[in-house]
């Protein structure tokens, strides 16, 4: 297992199935904050149960707050937002309320659309010095997506074809710490891990102008990371339905039975939903579900290749 997102394709469900009492009405902020609570989880694809854990509180408490019924101690939302790896002030309100610069940044950038927003971020880089021009991004080829998209088996395939490195990132991270990656997080923590991350990408950045890399399902949940890869190289998503990528996991050979959980197929939907905006900034898109390991192939193989302006 390379990441945290692995519990939800292979460990038991989380635990209870809760929901507001009948009539009673959610009070608006409560909602609110349980909608971000829930959506940052998904980002970060972490288990209720592992959220719980981290927190040291109990799991329904955290379901309770998660569906707005739960009225939690100012104590107990530090130590939420803590185990989330986010700020208290993300976690129960807009961080872009703290200067009346912030103020009134957002209030250019509200109800813009998707499209805009981008063009600002590109812009705001190259103002800030932040923006790097690096003339090897067209060939660098880094793939993102959940687990069981086929980064891996594409990714090699797809190197081969072009004949250059291929680099999976997660054996990368492991080398750099002496340690598997669930050690890391078991003895270190997600910080600690998303450290190795960064390390391990800029590395390969710099050592690797053609390469071709899979990277890390989470590695869109650290907008720093996410952003390095974004300015140096081409990113193409890979997606695939969420049944597809638990029956891939298991044709892996991790038989443990969670396709059959409905909680766990809703957990992945979740986490498919939450993370899909950031893996939609990918510079292609390639969807694998429904088609054969050759067809998905020649598809990522077609995308890429225009992309780099080679021939077919």
């Amino acid at each position: 297992m390379n990441e945290h997102v692995d519990a939800v394709l292979a460990t038991a469900p989380e635990s209870g199935n809760h929901a507001a009492p009948a009539g009673e009405a959610k009070n608006p902020l409560l909602a609110a904050l349980g909608d971000r609570v829930r959506n940052l989880r998904a980002q970060r694809g972490l288990t209720r149960k592992a959220v719980a854990i981290s927190a040291d509180v109990s799991e329904r408490h955290l379901a309770n707050l998660e569906y707005g019924i739960g009225n939690a101690s100012i104590l107990v939302l530090q130590q939420v937002a803590g185990a989330l790896h986010c700020s208290l002030a993300e976690l129960v309100g807009d961080v872009t309320t703290s200067s009346p610069e912030w103020l009134l940044i957002r209030e250019l950038l509200e109800n813009r659309s998707e499209t805009d927003l981008r063009r600002v971020r590109v812009a705001l880089g190259e103002l800030l010095g932040t923006a790097s021009v690096d003339p090897a991004r067209h060939r660098r080829i880094a793939l993102v997506g959940l687990r069981g998209a086929g980064k891996s088996t594409l990714g090699q395939m797809l190197a081969d074809d072009l004949d250059v490195p291929f680099v999976e990132l997660s054996r990368e991270i492991e080398k750099l710490a002496g340690c598997s990656v669930r050690e890391i997080h078991d003895l270190y923590g997600t910080n600690a891990y998303r450290r190795y991350e960064r390390r391990a990408l800029e590395e390969a950045v710099q050592i690797y102008s053609e390469v071709v890399i899979a990277t890390p399902g989470g590695i869109v949940s650290d907008p720093a990371t996410f952003n390095e890869l974004l300015a140096h190289c081409t990113t193409v998503w890979l997606q695939a339905a969420p049944e597809e990528h638990m029956g891939r996991v298991a044709a892996q050979g991790d038989t443990r039975p969670m396709a059959a959980s409905k909680e766990a197929m809703e957990d992945l939907r979740r986490i498919l939903n939450g993370r899909a905006a950031f893996y939609s900034k990918a510079d292609l898109s390639v969807d694998t579900s429904g088609k054969s390991l050759a067809q998905s192939f020649q598809a990522l193989r077609a995308a890429t290749r225009q992309s780099m302006g080679l021939g077919a």
